[in-house]
């Protein structure tokens, strides 16, 4: 429970409780509640409320240990030990030697006194005693909270770093390629890698960026491959951006292009790319024909990184469905993306 939570069910006890005890009689009751009376219940109202505050703010914090059965009864016992004492001191000492009257017979004892006030007392203890362990819990649920956002975070940096040098180490083996070859496609390629890897460094370290810089990686992703491709016009892409300022979890979908060029068919046929956000929510659709000679499972290391990121960026805000046959591949994205 939160820390307002809490203040504010204090407040509706004590308005509560302070119309009961002290307003209550006063208004409704006033023939049967002369000057001694009205005293008595207001001493009982102070009493009530400094022994919970007293139990609250210091004995509870100080000595209770939930592990510990011994801890809890000390706990009760000398909190209402506290209640009966404070209210002995004011009802017993104070008023007789102030106002001239008392609520007990001048002979009453502490002791009697102890235990006829001990439902009382306990009454205040156990609701004081109730609102710290909500108060507790609260802190605890918030610092589990924090460390599982500490955490989760952690992990998404790790994801990130796994993903942006696979993305490098495939890119310089294809500018490599290029420059083995003493292709006039190397330097452009080159200065397409530049580029990427300053987006990248610059972006990478951030929680999200507008879609439209995550599109961006795409496209310039996608032209530095078309430098390698003999029929660069099989790659079809369809775009629709509405909304370019969404925010998105930078290099989400990177890796499922990068396997689509790893992985696909290009000597005569292509992918297919569409990407859209009607209504804010992102879709994202990629379908690419296999190599005949490939062995390898088209899901790899980024594209398993994408899955965990998803579970703990967007968990139940997404929809990955992944469809591979011998001959195809197709991945199909939908994201609520956020608007902050």
């Amino acid at each position: 429970m939160k820390k307002e939570q809490i203040i504010w069910l204090q407040i509706i006890y004590w308005s509560f409780n302070f119309f009961g005890t002290v307003l209550t009689p006063l208004i409704f009751f006033p023939e049967k509640n002369g000057f001694e009376i009205r005293v008595l219940n207001f001493t009982y109202f102070i009493a009530g409320i400094i022994t919970f505050y007293i139990c609250y703010l210091i004995i509870i914090p100080k000595i209770f240990n939930p592990k510990k059965l011994f801890t809890t009864v000390l706990v009760f016992f000398l909190s209402v030990v506290f209640f009966a004492t404070l209210r002995y001191v004011l009802e017993e000492v104070i008023l007789p030697n102030t106002l001239g009257f008392r609520n007990y017979d001048e002979k009453t004892g502490y002791i009697y006194y102890f235990f006829d006030n001990i439902y009382n007392g306990s009454i205040t203890v156990f609701i004081s005693g109730i609102l710290w362990l909500l108060k507790k819990f609260g802190v605890i649920e918030t610092e589990r909270q924090k460390l599982e956002q500490e955490r989760n975070h952690a992990k998404i940096q790790a994801l990130k770093t796994q993903i942006n040098p696979h993305f490098i180490f495939n890119t310089l083996n294809n500018i490599y390629s290029l420059v083995y070859q003493n292709s006039e496609k190397a330097l452009p390629a080159i200065e397409e890698l530049s580029q990427l890897l300053r987006y990248s460094t610059k972006d990478l370290e951030k929680d999200f960026i507008p879609l439209e810089k995550e599109i961006g990686y795409l496209e310039s992703l996608i032209e530095l491959e078309k430098l390698r491709i003999k029929n660069p016009e099989l790659l079809i892409i369809n775009k629709k951006i509405s909304f370019p300022n969404l925010n998105i979890s930078p290099m989400l979908l990177v890796p499922f292009v990068e396997n689509a060029f790893k992985h696909g068919d290009f000597s005569k046929k292509g992918f297919a790319l569409t990407i859209s956000d009607e209504n804010q929510r992102l879709s994202f659709h990629i379908h690419n024909f296999k190599k005949s000679k490939s062995k390898d499972s088209v899901s790899g290391i980024g594209i398993g990184n994408v899955k965990k990121r998803l579970e703990i960026l967007y968990p139940n805000q997404h929809e990955l469905n992944i469809t591979e046959t011998e001959t195809d591949f197709t991945v199909d994205l939908k994201i609520n993306l956020r608007n902050e």
